[in-house]
C-alpha cells in the first residue's frame, strides 16, 4: 500500500497477511505412503521390471517433493513466504507444516525482546548535562514491514531508542527544587508514558511495537555532578531550617499563651521579648543550650 509521498516518487509499504500453507501431518502420511510403495513395489521387478522401476522412479520423486517442503514453527514464531523475491503471505500456524518446495520461507520472532541502551549524555530543558539510559520492550507486530521495509529491523530498534531518549530527556528539566514542573527525576511514571508513545511512533514503520518502558539510569553528568549535590545539600538544609524555625515559632506562640492564662508570670514587653530570644536561641541552635544563673533582674 501507498503510504506517503516523497518528492516525486510514491513510498509503498508493505502489510501482512495470511500464507496458504499446509498442515504437515497430511504430507507426512504422503510421504510415508510413496516410501511403503516403493518398497512395495520391489515385488513387481521381476515380473514387470518396466512396470516396477516405473513405480519406484514416481514413489522416489513423490519422496524427494514431499520431503522438501516440510519446515517447523514453534509458538510465537512467524514465517514469511516469498516467490521468487516477491511476498506471498506469513503462516503464523505453529507445528509441522508443508509449503511448496520452490517457494522460499523466512523465519521470524514474534517474542518478546528485552533491551537496555546505552548510557547516553543529553542537556535538558534547562541544558544541564544529564546521563540517562532506558529499558525497552518490543516485539514484530507486522512481519512484512519488519522484513521487506527495513534492512536491519534489530538495528533500526537501537537507532530509534537513542533518538527518542535524547529527545525525551531534552523536553523536560532533571530537577524542580519547587515542585511545579513535569521534571526527569520526579514523575517517572509520565516521562515513561511519553517515552513509550514517541518510540511506538517511530518504530510503527518497521512493524514493531513498544510493550513497556522506562529508564535504567538517570543522574547529573560527572562534570556538574559535584555543584548539583552542593546545590541539592543546600536546598535540604535551607527546607530543615524553615521546618525548625516554624516549629519553634509555635512552641514560642504556646508558651507565652499559657504562661499568660495561668497567670505564672506578668510580663511586660521587653521582658517577653527578651524570652522569645532566649526560646528562638534554644529552639533553632545546632548544639545544646547552656543554662546561666541570674542572680539579679533584666534591668541590673
Amino acid at each position: 500500500m501507498t503510504d506517503r509521498l516523497s518528492g516525486d516518487r510514491a513510498i509503498t509499504r508493505s502489510a501482512e497477511r495470511p500464507a496458504h500453507t499446509s498442515s504437515g501431518y497430511l504430507m507426512l502420511a504422503v510421504l510415508v505412503a510413496a516410501v511403503l510403495g516403493g518398497l512395495g513395489s520391489g515385488a513387481l521387478i521381476d515380473a514387470n521390471p518396466a512396470l516396477g522401476g516405473t513405480i519406484i522412479v514416481v514413489c522416489a520423486l513423490v519422496f524427494l517433493f514431499v520431503s522438501c517442503g516440510f519446515y517447523m514453527q514453534q509458538p510465537n514464531q512467524a514465517t514469511a513466504i516469498t516467490l521468487f523475491g516477491a511476498y506471498q503471505g506469513t503462516d503464523r500456524n505453529t507445528g509441522l507444516r508443508w509449503l511448496l518446495p520452490w517457494l522460499g520461507r523466512k523465519k521470524v520472532s514474534l517474542r518478546a525482546n528485552n533491551m537496555i541502551s546505552e548510557r547516553l549524555k543529553v542537556n535538558d530543558l534547562r541544558g544541564n548535562p544529564i546521563e540517562i539510559a532506558a529499558q525497552v520492550v518490543w516485539r514484530v507486530t507486522d512481519t512484512a514491514q519488519a522484513l521487506f521495509d527495513i534492512d536491519d529491523y534489530k538495528a533500526f530498534v537501537i537507532v530509534q531508542i537513542e533518538a527518542a531518549v535524547r529527545t525525551i530527556g531534552a523536553r523536560y528539566p532533571y530537577d524542580d527544587y519547587e515542585h511545579q514542573e513535569v521534571t526527569l527525576r520526579g514523575n517517572h511514571d509520565q516521562v515513561g508514558v511519553e517515552l513509550r508513545q514517541e518510540l511506538i511512533a517511530r518504530l510503527v514503520t518497521a512493524g514493531l511495537t513498544v510493550d513497556e518502558c522506562g529508564f535504567t539510569h538517570l543522574a547529573y553528568a560527572q562534570e556538574i555532578a559535584g555543584a548539583m549535590l552542593r546545590r541539592q545539600q543546600a536546598q535540604a538544609v535551607v527546607a530543615a531550617r524553615q521546618t525548625l524555625v516554624e516549629g519553634a515559632v509555635g512552641m514560642v506562640e504556646m508558651a507565652l499563651t499559657l504562661l499568660s492564662e495561668k497567670n505564672v508570670v506578668e510580663l511586660d514587653d521587653e521582658r517577653r521579648a527578651a524570652m522569645v530570644s532566649n526560646l528562638m536561641v534554644v529552639l533553632c541552635g545546632d548544639r545544646d543550650a547552656q543554662p546561666v544563673v541570674n542572680a539579679g533582674t533584666l534591668y541590673q
